[in-house]
């Protein structure tokens, strides 16, 4: 049967066998729910089981297959219960043939008109409008009314049907209006090509679709490719914007979660995890082309696996079960290819570099279009898009300040709380953060402590789980050992290029299944050894007159603990798992939270920027300035052992006041102004 010829009363008919034999039930229960439930979603897999030419049909003219089979549905003259209501529902069509396939760079003109399927995330979405679906006319000389559908390329009647003058004007107040929303939508970026640009394209939602989907959301688009004019093109111009027309949208969570895992697959993993060296076999496994850095590997794999979803504080907070890590080292010593590599595992991730990236690039922009008919628009950033996956960003000391302090709520809350141009939302942007930067000065000062090298604020410092200063250190006989390994990676050598024990594919469905599908409870035991780990450095901070640990890192090693339990596919954090989670924090914290010159744990150094000898330090030398500010009222300069004699009584011993006004003196704040006496420039 050829049906590019199909009248409406035949298409109506087919759709009507094909509802009344197929979909009954689920009209039935539409209807329960109508008309708070405003739409029957139709599986076209099932419309071509039925009749391939009919879903045919309706590729190629969905405007009137979609008509046909919304007639379809009315005809059949039910009424929602207790409501009185016809039901006359949306058809809106899902699981297009190509949406796995088309990309939004593939919509050309051959499609235009065509009913169409792709996969994106959406990057901005306007202002909820009201469009006009029906409105009335009345006659000026005769008051007679004309009531009018406003389809598509309405034109308005001039003429009045009764006494034929061109006296119609139209009655607003007799409108009839349907919800109406702008869009945009951009590829997915894990299926954009290298080198080219992320496509978009505008989206028209319509009645129960607007406010169904929200900056960053993926999601599957089916829709009517249309055409139109730009707004401010002059007349002459025959050049058309493109744009969808969507018939339906469906949230989609493309992240680990939505990774296809067939049950023999299903099995190898569960009998992987019951190997007692899968600890070790995932390290072996990740990142093969970089030699060493197996605590980096151990945190970075953490990372992947994430920490228990959907805690909630008493009073509602949630808690983040995001692993945040910093790479922070030397030059030339493999930071930005751990970036790429988690990169490439994470399914849904995004990269950047700090050079060539905003504060609002990675949060949230406000940008005027015309997506609100001239108003202002959010737009998604980095943060937003990759909710539910993770965001590398390399050169992060390269961000300024401002745009830094960008990260702070997304860290700790993954949340974006914006205010912007009289527009006040909130985002949802649930991210791991992996960064990588250089120490201030290009390489590290071993004599300092490392921790004062990092071009990076203090407050987003200690948001970070771990942070891995990565030393250039000068052994020769390791030193050899990475030179062989480079040079026969370079030469294919076979003992190099052999495969890792679990290859990156079943890497990836490994993360992905113990995301999915397990959620560790912290055990007794491993609670109480997280806990005296806790006590045991605060006491010893205490005695020492220093903070050598905070309640966020105490929250950083629950969060490993539970992200090792994942990795074996256990739903009980166990000691074991603790004891891998503390061993990380302090290879850690002896590397970033040593104060060189007690040789203690200080947290401060992270938490503030300043240890407590610096602390202390600076303490004396404002003690100092005071006590001579103090003598310099009375006399014209400042006796040294007047001063020293001063500074025992407020706490500071003989010899840190000589030392400390030696360094006055040194650095300028203080001048000799003669033999034994001092004044201040």
């Amino acid at each position: 049967m050829d049906t590019d010829d199909l009248d409406i009363d035949t298409l109506v008919s087919m759709f009507s066998d094909f509802f009344m034999s197929t979909y009954m039930k689920i009209i039935n229960e539409l209807l329960a729910h109508y008309p708070e439930q405003k739409s029957l979603e139709v599986d076209y897999k099932d419309l071509e089981l039925y009749d391939d030419q009919l879903a045919d049909f309706l590729i190629k003219n969905p405007d009137l297959g979609i008509k046909a089979a919304e007639s379809a549905i009315e005809d059949m003259n039910l009424k929602a219960p207790g409501t009185g209501f016809l039901f006359k529902p949306h058809v809106r069509i899902f699981n297009h043939p190509d949406v796995e396939s088309r990309l939004i760079e593939d919509l050309t003109s051959i499609q235009i008109n065509t009913l169409v399927g792709f996969k994106g995330v959406i990057t901005r979405r306007g202002d909820m409008m009201h469009q006009v679906i029906q409105t009335m006319y009345r006659c000026m000389l005769c008051d007679a009314e004309v009531r009018v559908e406003v389809e598509k390329n309405f034109i308005p009647p001039k003429r009045c049907p009764e006494c034929k003058k061109m006296t119609l004007a139209q009655v607003e107040e007799q409108n009839v209006y349907e919800d109406y929303q702008r869009a945009e939508i951009q590829e997915l970026l894990e299926r954009v090509t290298g080198g080219a640009p992320a496509a978009h394209i505008q989206l028209e939602l319509k009645d129960d679709l607007v406010n169904s989907i929200a900056p960053g959301d993926n999601v599957e688009a089916v829709g009517i490719l249309r055409v139109r004019k730009p707004i401010k093109a002059k007349q002459s111009n025959m050049v058309y914007l493109r744009y969808i027309e969507v018939i339906n949208v469906r949230s989609l969570r493309k992240d680990f979660e939505e990774i296809e895992i067939t049950s023999e697959e299903e099995a190898q993993i569960i009998d992987l995890s019951k190997n007692p060296n899968i600890e070790h076999i995932f390290v072996e496994s990740f990142a093969l082309g970089i030699y060493g850095h197996t605590e980096v590997k151990k945190a970075l794999l953490l990372q992947l696996f994430g920490g228990t979803k959907g805690k909630i504080m008493p009073g509602g907070l949630s808690i983040r079960d995001q692993v945040h890590v910093l790479l922070i080292g030397d030059p030339g010593i493999s930071k930005t290819r751990f970036l790429q590599f988690v990169t490439a595992i994470a399914p849904k991730s995004i990269y950047a570099s700090g050079k060539g990236t905003s504060g609002v690039g990675l949060t949230v922009a406000a940008e005027k279009d015309e997506l609100s008919d001239g108003g202002w628009t959010l737009k998604a950033g980095a943060l937003v898009l990759a909710n539910g996956g993770i965001v590398c960003v390399d050169e992060f000391d390269k961000i300024n300040e401002d745009n830094q302090a960008a990260l702070h709520e997304v860290m700790e809350s993954g949340q974006i709380s914006v205010a912007k141009a009289g527009i006040v939302a909130r985002f949802n942007a649930k991210t791991s953060v992996l960064a990588a930067a250089n120490p201030k000065y290009g390489r590290f000062d071993q004599t300092k402590n490392l921790a004062d090298q990092f071009n990076i604020s203090p407050t987003l410092l200690s948001r970070f789980d771990l942070i891995f200063p990565i030393v250039d250190v000068l052994d020769e006989e390791k030193d050899i050992k990475l030179a062989k390994h480079i040079l026969k990676t370079h030469r294919r050598d076979p003992e190099i290029m052999q495969k890792a024990p679990i290859d990156t594919d079943m890497l990836r469905k490994y993360i992905a299944y113990a995301r999915r599908h397990v959620n560790p409870e912290l055990s007794q035991a491993a609670a109480d050894k997280i806990e005296q780990f806790y006590i045991d450095l605060r006491r010893m901070g205490k005695d020492m007159g220093s903070v050598a640990i905070t309640p966020r890192y105490l929250e950083g090693l629950v969060r490993l603990a539970e992200s090792n339990a994942k990795l074996r596919l256990s739903n009980i954090v166990e000691e074991h798992d603790s004891d891998m989670a503390i061993e990380l924090m302090n290879y850690v914290m002896k590397q970033v939270m040593i104060d060189r010159q007690t040789g203690a744990f200080d947290a401060d150094i992270i938490a503030t920027g300043m240890s407590k000898t610096d602390r202390d330090k600076k303490k004396s030398i404002d003690t100092i300035m005071d006590i001579v500010r103090e003598i310099l009222k009375t006399y014209d300069s400042a006796g040294i052992k007047l001063i020293i004699e001063e500074a025992e009584r407020y706490g500071v011993d003989k010899h840190t006041a000589e030392r400390m006004l030696a360094e006055l003196i040194k650095r300028g704040e203080l001048y000799e102004h003669e033999h034994g006496h001092v004044r201040i420039p």
